[in-house]
Formats: structure tokens, C-alpha cells, sequence
């Protein structure tokens, strides 16, 4: 048996990019940012970031890029998929994404934001959750369909 499924929570390094495909599809993509905190044998803490490209296809991508904001924290479930293409100067290209098939939202700061430790209405900043601390959402599923990788836009 074979598995290929990921789960990341994170915080957006940028707003979501939502094209379309020759065909009319909804696609967004977007980066997410993890981090490992860990203590050496020294006894100093070390500190670790990764950066995740993540695609979002139909309904799911265009919640995401109306929805999701930078630094706002997101968890996405999918899959990882590596694409690769011939570029302008003639070089193979390959790239590693996660390909969603479900997203949750993070927490409204204040009631005011769109994520925690942005401003709320009045403009004060709220305090930034920790991530066993956040709200329940509603989980988004994208349609199940094929997807062919040659209308990708980008």
C-alpha cells in the first residue's frame, strides 16, 4: 500500500495568487512558512524555518485568496506532487508543491482581523494564538477532478 499525504500548519509568506487555466479553473498558489524549535547538546535552543509552495485548485482557491492574508495561519491537507518543464534557456526545471485537497482557516483575531495578531477594529493589536489554542473552522473540500498539469498558468 501506498501513501502520498501531508498535513501542514503554518503561517502565510504572502497573499494568495489566483489565476485561471486556459480552461476557466480557479488556481491559487501560495507559501507557507514552518518552524522545529529544538535544543542543541549545549543546551541552546536552535531554530529551524521551512518554506512550502502549496496549490490550491476551484472553489478551495478562490476561498483561499479571499479569505487568507499574509502571516495568517492556515492548515492544509493534500498531497506532494513534483512538476517539471523545460525553461526559456533551455534548462530542466523541477519543482516539489503541495497540492491541497482540504484547507482550514486560522483564527479571527479581536472578531476584527482576518488572522491573529493583526489589528482588530479599533486598530489595537490582538494577541497572536498558539496553534492548540485555535478555533474550530469549517474544512473546505475541493472537487475531486482531474487536473491536467499543462493548464497550470505558472
Amino acid at each position: 500500500m501506498n501513501l502520498n499525504k501531508v498535513f501542514i500548519i503554518g503561517r502565510l509568506t504572502g497573499d494568495p495568487q489566483l489565476r485561471q487555466t486556459p480552461s476557466g479553473q480557479n488556481v491559487a498558489s501560495f507559501s507557507i512558512a514552518t518552524n522545529r524549535v529544538w535544543t542543541d547538546k549545549a543546551g541552546a535552543k536552535q531554530e529551524a524555518v521551512e518554506f512550502h509552495n502549496v496549490v490550491l485548485w476551484g472553489r478551495t482557491a478562490e476561498v483561499a485568496s479571499q479569505y487568507l492574508t499574509k502571516g495568517q495561519v492556515a492548515m492544509i491537507e493534500g498531497r506532494l506532487q513534483t512538476r517539471s518543464w523545460d525553461g526559456k534557456d533551455g534548462h530542466k526545471n523541477r519543482t516539489t508543491e503541495i497540492v491541497g485537497e482540504r484547507m482550514q482557516l486560522g483564527p479571527r483575531a479581536g472578531g476584527g482581523g482576518p488572522s491573529a495578531g493583526h489589528g482588530n477594529a479599533s486598530g489595537a493589536l490582538a494577541p497572536r494564538k498558539e496553534l492548540d489554542e485555535l478555533e474550530a473552522v469549517p474544512t473546505i473540500d475541493i472537487d475531486e477532478g482531474n487536473i491536467n498539469p499543462e493548464e497550470i498558468p505558472f
